[in-house]
């Protein structure tokens, strides 16, 4: 495993130095969690341990309510919840791995797993949940997922969930224009020009052009390329020329099926958009199924897999598994793990999906009555465990891969979209970072 390219390293030491007290200051707690480095300890099982919640705001509702569950059944323990939104996390657990303050328990995906193992922060947890209740209990898939992204074979993370790619769209609109369901990338551009009445300030798409617009676009570049792999040896396949003609059309739709002020949209602006406003479709994840019906209801919308290509063949990227992990510097071991295990326990692993409309990484929880109630997290599972979609494995075993993905990107995709590059020449670009970070981290650390 290599270390973090020195320009991050550098990076993060700096927000460390001026950002560090008040982070400590706010979302510790009293814990005595310190920094990466620290072997903390078992503890006695009970006190106060601290939880950060990586999607706080949005799942903070149901976390309290699975504390509350938790401290009932363990009046010994108390769980200090702090609410960290997901645009911020990763600096937040960056600071904290630099200069202390880190919690007991922290929601990690897989996404940003590898850089956080690479700093050596986190507890592997192999032999405890094989030494406890949560063996043979976990999905075997989203299990191998989570251990692969940690680069290094072990379980740094207990999974929770899994998403998918998923089109929403509004069903009363596409009855209105006489649209068949979107399930090709064909009958989706269609769609698009069809219910686009810039006039009427109706558009057929909304894109996201914020924070968290690199997955989605990879999704929907792979998922018309057919390309099936991230990889050709040691050489990415994002810049693929069927990738380049993929994206070309995707970025198309900004400004002509979308509106302007898509540039900017992360996911609860995307969202809201959409809910609110007479737009026909928007690609996002199993996330936002709650927000959907609680705006338009059942009978409005659906919520479909991502479209295959003309010949019925489907691609997808892989969506990062999120799930909990237990930090290397606390003090109480014993407790934060009788937290997480009672978390991904079938009862509260139930209640965290249904709200979040996300797959369980339970197996007990996937079989629970709600699923078959909600359709889009239904034909998720579906695809996911069908064996009939390929699923390109996006490379978050790399230390690098959030930062290349999220910070040195996303306001490269925006210039994309408005004119100031090409999408060749963004993909261009990105291939040489990730080719750069591939070869670092199968470069053997001195």
């Amino acid at each position: 495993m290599t270390s973090f390219r020195e320009g991050r390293r550098r990076a993060v030491c700096a927000l460390a130095l001026t950002t560090v007290l008040a982070l400590t200051a706010t979302a510790c707690g009293d814990d005595g969690s310190g920094a990466a480095g620290d072997k903390g300890g078992e503890g006695s099982g009970k006190g106060e341990i601290t939880f950060w919640d990586n999607n706080g705001g949005v799942r903070t509702d149901v976390w309290k309510a699975i504390i509350g569950d938790f401290e009932k059944e363990n009046p010994e323990i108390k769980v200090n919840y702090v609410g960290v939104a997901s645009t911020e996390v990763q600096s937040k657990y960056d600071t904290a791995i630099q200069g202390g303050g880190l919690p007991d328990v922290g929601g990690v995906g897989a996404a940003m797993l590898a850089g956080i193992t690479a700093q050596n922060a986190l507890e592997p947890l192999d032999s405890r949940v094989d030494g406890g209740a949560l063996k043979g209990k976990l999905n075997a898939g989203m299990l191998e997922s989570v251990k692969s992204a940690g680069g290094r074979g072990k379980l740094f993370s207990v999974p929770t969930s899994a998403s998918n790619g998923v089109l929403y769209y509004r069903t009363d609109l596409f009855e209105a224009a006489g649209l068949q369901v979107p399930d090709t990338w064909s009958a989706f551009y269609a769609a698009a020009d069809k219910l686009t009445r810039k006039d009427a300030n109706k558009f057929g798409y909304t894109i996201r052009g914020g924070a968290g617009s690199i997955a989605q676009a990879l999704d929907a570049m792979y998922g018309q390329s057919a390309v099936t792999s991230f990889w050709e040896g040691d050489r990415t396949t994002v810049n693929d020329p069927r990738n380049v003609a993929a994206l070309e059309k995707y970025v198309g739709l900004f400004k002509k099926n979308t509106p302007a002020a898509d540039v900017n949209n992360d996911f609860t602006k995307m969202v809201s958009q959409w809910d609110s406003g007479e737009i026909g479709m928007l690609s996002h994840n199993l996330g936002s199924y709650k927000d959907h019906v609680k705006a338009l209801g059942t009978q409005k919308f659906r919520g479909i897999p991502n479209p295959t290509t003309d010949d019925g063949t489907r691609v997808q990227v892989s969506n990062p598994v999120d799930g909990l992990a237990l930090f290397s510097s606390s003090k109480n071991k014993a407790a934060a793990w009788k937290f997480i295990e009672f978390a991904a326990s079938h009862a509260s692993n139930s209640k965290w999906n249904e709200s979040a409309g996300a797959i369980p990484a339970n197996t007990e929880a996937a079989q629970d009555a709600w699923i078959q109630k909600a359709e889009p997290t239904k034909l998720a599972a579906e695809v996911l465990f069908s064996g009939k979609a390929t699923i390109v494995q996006l490379p978050y075993y790399l230390p690098d891969w959030n930062t290349i993905s999220k910070a040195d990107n996303e306001p490269a995709f925006q210039k994309v979209l408005l004119g100031k590059s090409t999408p060749k020449e963004f993909l261009d670009s990105l291939a040489e970072q990730l080719n750069t970070a591939q070869a670092e981290w199968k470069t053997p650390k001195k």
